[in-house]
């Protein structure tokens, strides 16, 4: 058994069974692993119209055949549920250490099922894996929560947990992992915590076969040194992290600013990733077999030192809350870390509230008892709304509930600058129109992850295309989404594809399943039957072409100011190119029975 152990794990918590079953080869090559396997799964076993925090939900963790092994960035898992955010199916990434620990344990997958009658952990050590009680840690923040199971285990043990956040539901809550690495959208961490499920805590000592061990060092040396002479993967992102990019984006005048009203910002360089190194930078951190290490870590004023924001996050507490102060951004991340909160979420819902109260919709007397302004750029409120939201305390319970909700409730549900109730990441689509579709069409909700289209119209990898044009970029977009869904199913990181191809990604998947399984067009096929998979189970669960849109703002309200002034997203000319060229139907976005047959999933056909 190569690329696989070959086992699954099935946790039933309602009466705390833990039973093993072997994993199904084909099944598992033909959707990959991971992500494909997991909503394969998630297909065959969870209603799509179930309340996404009840028994009924399940939660599945899964890696990938390249997860564990010597592969560049082998090191990522993935979490796969219904979510209670946005209703669609969730599968949220993470990277650390933890995914390839818990492959060192003999397992490829975990299946939890129903809910737990008090607080819980699981701990796995190679074959041993046990319920136990998790009383003690309920309440407790992410490092506390790692450290005690740590001391109650084994030192060496990696940890995935949630916060306080998941523990109250939250629906921007994250999954974290070794401390600061975050499976953290579409509300994983409420799942988790509707099952009472506090932690899975791995030890493994297994070793993963290789059927030529020497050809698989020599495909990983070989994509180590391309992805090192990359200038993204090589030098911007370990020299500068993520946040390398907030001085292109906003020279590209598509930084949002103040909730999307606007979208460059004069002061951006006050966060950017060149003052985050100068001014608060510890070191660098990488995941498992990471040779990128984009990771920060940052020291705060009061001398404690934590892990770093993203770019995403930056943006987030940062010029969409109209705040270029550093310091406080890098608190209001290390809040999230703690709590278990998606900062993109989190801080883009403060930003919705700010506009709120700007307009009028929010009253002071909402507000009153929590002592706080919603006024643009005041930096201490954000850290204080965000530890309010943790905690589910005063208005942060409304914030606590992402900004849809929060907007939604106070008559104005188009002020959320969300997709499918998910908010939207640190690129202004009307200024990058092939990111646009990527963002409206996304089985999960906006992501920019899935479908970096950023990577080509901003950046120039793997060419540089013009961001305003329209022509081919629906079909640009489906081979995005397609190789992204092929990436997150073999556990690497989505990084890998500055620089690395499809015939990269064939070499090493062939290199740890120890044969030919992979060619560049059955490759991308599995990404095709994925991606349409996901999109079948929405539908079932009432996700639907009219859900493929884009906030009324980014459709309607040209850009202010800034290189990108004037423009507006033309979404209406290229969704119906994308439904094309997926070979679904373009007035329904329903997948054809053709697309269906020639993906291999003609028994999931809508009839």
């Amino acid at each position: 058994m190569r690329g696989y152990v070959g086992k699954i794990l099935r946790v039933n918590l309602s009466d705390s069974s833990i039973s093993e079953e072997n994993l199904d080869i084909q099944k598992a090559k033909k959707f990959i692993g991971a992500r494909g396997l997991g909503a394969k799964i998630m297909f065959e076993e969870v209603d799509p119209e179930v309340d996404a925090l009840s028994p009924e939900n399940k939660l599945i963790i899964a890696t990938g055949p390249c997860t564990g092994y010597t592969m560049p960035t082998g090191g990522r898992y993935m979490v796969m549920t219904k979510s209670p955010l946005t209703g669609t199916l969730a599968f949220s990434n993470s990277g650390g250490r933890w995914g390839a620990e818990f492959k060192f344990t003999g397992n490829d997958m975990i299946i939890f099922e129903g809910k737990a009658d008090k607080p819980v952990y699981l701990y796995i050590e190679d074959d041993k894996v046990e319920i136990r009680d998790a009383a003690h840690l309920w309440g407790k923040k992410v490092t506390e929560t790692t450290e005690i199971l740590k001391n109650e285990t084994d030192k060496n043990a990696k940890v995935m947990c949630i916060g306080p956040a998941g523990e109250r539901l939250s629906l921007i809550s994250a999954i974290m992992n070794d401390i600061d690495r975050a499976a953290g959208r579409g509300g994983v961490g409420a799942v988790m915590g509707s099952k009472n499920l506090k932690a899975v805590v791995v030890r493994g000592t297994k070793k993963l076969e290789y059927a030529d061990p020497a050809k698989a060092k020599a495909v990983a040396l070989e994509k180590i040194k391309i992805l090192k002479d990359n200038p993204v993967a090589g030098n911007g992102l370990p020299t500068y992290g993520t946040a390398v990019l907030v001085n292109i984006i906003n020279e590209n005048g598509v930084l949002p600013v103040k909730n999307f009203q606007e979208s460059y910002a004069p002061k951006a360089d006050d966060i950017s990733g060149e003052t985050l190194r100068e001014t608060s930078l510890v070191r660098n951190s990488a995941c498992y077999r990471c040779t990128i290490g984009c990771g920060r870590w940052v020291k705060l004023k009061d001398g404690r030192e934590v892990g770093g924001p993203e770019y995403e996050t930056i943006w987030a507490f940062g010029s969409d809350c109209d705040n270029y102060d550093l310091e406080t951004i890098n608190e209001a991340n290390e809040l999230c870390n703690e709590y278990g909160l998606d900062t993109i979420s989190a801080g883009a819902t403060i930003a919705a509230a700010m506009e709120l109260k700007e307009k009028g919709l929010i009253k002071d007397e909402e507000i009153a008892g929590d002592g706080l302004s919603l006024d643009w750029g005041d930096s201490k409120a954000i850290v204080e709304w965000t530890r309010k939201m943790g905690e589910r305390e005063g208005f942060g319970y409304e914030l606590a509930k992402g900004s849809y909700r929060l907007c939604d409730e106070h008559g104005a549900p188009e002020l959320s600058m969300t997709v499918k109730k998910q908010e939207l990441p640190a690129y202004d689509p009307r200024g990058i129109q092939g990111h646009g579709i990527t963002y409206a069409v996304s089985n999960r909700g906006a992501c920019h992850v899935k479908g970096y289209m950023i990577s080509p119209e901003i950046l120039g990898q793997p060419e540089k295309l013009d961001r305003f044009e329209l022509k081919g970029k629906p079909a640009y977009a489906k081979v995005f989404h397609d190789l992204t869904a092929v990436v997150d199913s073999l556990g690497l990181c989505i990084f890998t594809t500055f620089g690395l191809g499809a015939q990269d990604f064939v070499d090493m998947a062939n290199a740890c399943y120890g044969e030919e399984v992979f060619d560049v067009n059955s490759l991308m096929e599995a990404g095709d039957r994925i991606w349409t998979l996901e999109k079948l189970y929405n539908l079932r669960a009432g996700i639907d072409k009219d859900d493929d849109t884009l906030p009324k703002r980014l459709l309607e309200d040209s850009i202010v100011d800034g290189p990108s002034k004037g423009w507006v997203h033309k979404l209406s000319e290229l969704l119906p190119e994308y439904y094309e060229v997926r070979g679904w139907d373009k007035n329904t976005s329903i997948p054809t029975e053709e697309t269906l047959k020639k993906l291999g999933i003609e028994e999931y056909s809508w009839k």
